[in-house]
């Protein structure tokens, strides 16, 4: 059954994810801030700044106008940068509020919030109040939006504490290269999702600095053992770290060059200075915010994260990114499974 869908955020992976959700056959509206972007998706089927060479559904629709985008739709995905979750969402209530429409709540960013620390779905829920809408639901996983744009086979999942609206989502996206699986573990699949970020840092730092593969491998492993410690502390099953939003994103954006993060690192690793990095991407680098709120959170916890904190301090403490390698490496010696 075709649904009436708001999809938040016209960078790369929300064009992308809310053109899928148009070709399977949903009637979408696509919200952006920017009125180019949005006559160049309307007029041109184009979104060059984000994704190139791609031509968008002539059926997707763009929006400026957030009350219009969310008219009587029964679902609304949130794929703004966390920096703007807060923002978007007091704004959305106001929508909501005027209505008696209770979508759906779905969010398909990656961080945790600046200063509070909380995952985006705590954000979502404390802005959107329940009387204005019906559960929350995280889509997580391995994914690239230049790759699912060419119809890559592509593997994530959707949680929710509420089980029926995590099979509304999975059966909303699912399709013969998109498949999702559900999933009770929000704190888990949030954590593995804003955490690989600083880990995919890392490994594109490895590669600017030289590093092969063996170091690579090495520093996914015990980022994945950083992850999993923080997130079974605050109440996530340790299962969900080997499992799509675990390992699974910790792979997809520790060694691709899709990934903005990876290629940050990595042009961290060239000898590029932070401020040179974030002025040319182009593109917000959720990893940096990630790692300070994430180093801050786990400080607070008093949970061990060598690797993050290395990353903190070459990110925030104009640390030598050639010295904290040995410095890690030259930690006292430990059991590996602790």
């Amino acid at each position: 059954m075709a649904e009436k869908i708001a999809v938040l955020g016209a960078g790369s992976w929300g064009s992308v994810l809310a053109n899928l959700l148009d070709e399977n056959g949903n009637d979408v509206r696509l919200w952006s801030n920017n009125p180019d972007q949005v006559a160049e998706l309307n007029e041109k089927h184009t979104n060059e700044h984000y994704v190139h060479d791609f031509k968008y559904s002539e059926s997707l629709k763009a929006y400026t106008d957030l009350t219009a985008a969310l008219d009587g739709v029964a679902a609304i995905l949130f794929v703004v940068p966390t920096g703007a979750i807060r923002i978007v969402a007091q704004q959305v209530k106001a929508v909501l509020q005027s209505t008696d429409n209770q979508p759906i709540i779905i969010h398909a960013s990656k961080g945790l919030e600046l200063n509070t620390h909380k995952r985006l779905s705590e954000v979502l829920s404390e802005e959107i109040p329940a009387d204005s809408r019906q559960a929350v639901v995280v889509l997580s996983g391995p994914s690239h939006a230049e790759e699912v744009a060419k119809r890559d086979i592509t593997l994530i999942t959707a949680a929710s504490a509420d089980n029926a609206a995590a099979k509304f989502v999975q059966q909303l996206f699912m399709n013969d290269y998109f498949r999702i699986y559900t999933n009770n573990d929000v704190i888990g699949v949030e954590l593995g999702a804003a955490l690989k970020n600083i880990i995919a840092l890392g490994a594109g730092a490895l590669h600017g600095l030289g590093y092969g593969d063996d170091a690579k491998a090495a520093l996914m492993t015990r980022g994945l053992a950083e992850i999993s410690r923080l997130g079974v502390a605050l109440g996530a099953q340790p299962l969900t770290f080997i499992g799509l939003s675990g390992v699974g994103d910790l792979i997809v954006t520790a060694t691709s060059v899709h990934s903005r993060n990876w290629r940050a690192g990595n042009e961290l690793g060239q000898g590029q200075s932070l401020k040179s990095v974030i002025d040319t991407m182009g593109m917000v680098i959720e990893g940096i915010p990630s790692t300070k709120a994430a180093y801050e959170l786990a400080q607070q916890q008093g949970i061990e994260m060598p690797i993050t904190e290395a990353i903190y301090d070459v990110l925030y403490n104009e640390a030598d990114i050639k010295k904290v390698i040995p410095q890690l490496m030259q930690r006292e010696g430990k059991p590996e499974i602790q």
